[in-house]
């Protein structure tokens, strides 16, 4: 806080973490004719409907205090362009989604891209270009969580067709789109939010490798306004995503929010996919667990470890764990068998039940 964030193309990691990556960015950049990494004119055109309840607004140059552009600073005003505005929102992560407006026509449910000033209230994940039937491996493993006791927003599975006024997108042959509720949004309110990249400053692509679950599990155990409801909810996930094979749990995909504006709690969760069906010989969580990165070697040994390193009492993490292991026995493999998954898919994870230590085999 001391000197002046300097950057020529990157924002500071609290604000730079507001933007989306991979293909979305990409599609953003080349709307606005700018560089996939020039971030202040991407946040300038986002700024009306960020992640959270942070808006970033155009200042006048006659508004711009002096001191931003003293020779220290070496900043300068650069006037924006009339077509700046053409995104209305910005959500964070690699995969092409919208935040979009559900309108209910009779007893057809309609998405529709919010106009200006209104803001969605839910997130629309459509078909991969690069992996088959992600929305229905999204939308399983995120019901399969549901069952083990994990917090999840309400989930849908939306055909295509119902969507409407998205832009020219080249998507494979597939009917649905996934559709998650936006847990930051309270009819036209917004509620604040912020992921663990943007609470430890670190930027996305530090996202896998500047952090571990016990740092998480440090601060959530330390600050949050339920502290023990959140570390057991974050131990429960933990274990869910080591079942469900979903090795991309990094930092982003972790989030505080302040659900009445003042105190941090533990998030809904999101984000939950089996990712081994799409990465080959997929072993390993994104970040550390106890001294630990790899599924079929963690036992309740690297928990209690990891319970250890952050600050929680081991006993009463134990029983919710336990809980998320009868759970997932007696629940899940029925359940599968009626959930949209691929079947090759299905196949998949099954093989990785089995192959989990005796812990933790389902």
């Amino acid at each position: 806080m001391s000197t002046p964030w300097v950057k020529n193309q990157k924002l500071h990691p609290v604000l730079s973490n507001l933007l989306p990556e991979g293909a979305l960015r990409n599609l953003i950049a080349q709307q606005l004719k700018t560089h996939i990494d020039h971030e202040f004119n991407i946040l300038t055109s986002l700024g009306d409907d960020l992640p959270g309840a942070l808006v970033a607004t155009v200042m006048a140059p006659e508004d711009i205090p002096d001191y931003l552009l003293s020779p220290q600073a070496k900043a300068k005003i650069i006037p924006v362009p009339a077509n700046i505005n053409h995104n209305k929102f910005s959500l964070a992560g690699v995969q092409i989604k919208f935040s979009m407006k559900l309108l209910h026509k009779g007893a057809d449910e309609r998405y529709n891209l919010t106009p200006k000033g209104e803001l969605g209230d839910w997130i629309i994940k459509t078909p991969s270009t690069q992996h088959q039937f992600v929305p229905l491996n999204e939308y399983t493993a995120m019901s399969l969580a549901a069952m083990a006791g994990v917090n999840i927003p309400e989930i849908k599975l939306v055909d295509l067709n119902n969507l409407d006024n998205l832009p020219p997108l080249n998507l494979p042959n597939e009917q649905y789109a996934f559709a998650i509720k936006r847990f930051d949004r309270n009819n036209n309110t917004r509620l604040h939010m912020e992921d663990f990249a943007q609470v430890l400053v670190k930027y996305p692509h530090e996202k896998y490798n500047s952090a571990n679950y016990a740092q998480i599990g440090k601060i959530i155990y330390d600050y949050s306004g339920d502290a023990l409801a959140d570390a057991q909810q974050l131990a429960r996930r933990l274990l869910v995503n080591i079942l469900l094979a979903n090795g991309d749990a990094h930092l982003k995909n972790w989030s505080l929010f302040y659900p009445d504006k003042i105190t941090p709690r533990l998030s809904p969760a999101y984000d939950i996919v089996t990712t081994n069906v799409y990465m080959e010989n997929e072993t390993e969580f994104a970040l550390n667990l106890g001294k630990n990165k790899n599924w079929y070697r963690a036992t309740f040994a690297d928990f209690e470890l990891w319970a250890i390193k952050a600050g929680i009492p081991w006993r009463v993490i134990k029983p919710h764990l336990h809980d998320v292991i009868e759970k997932a026995r007696t629940l899940w493999p029925s359940a599968l068998k009626d959930l949209p998954m691929a079947d090759g898919h299905k196949k998949v994870l099954l093989e990785h039940w089995g192959r989990l230590m005796g812990d933790f085999r389902v």
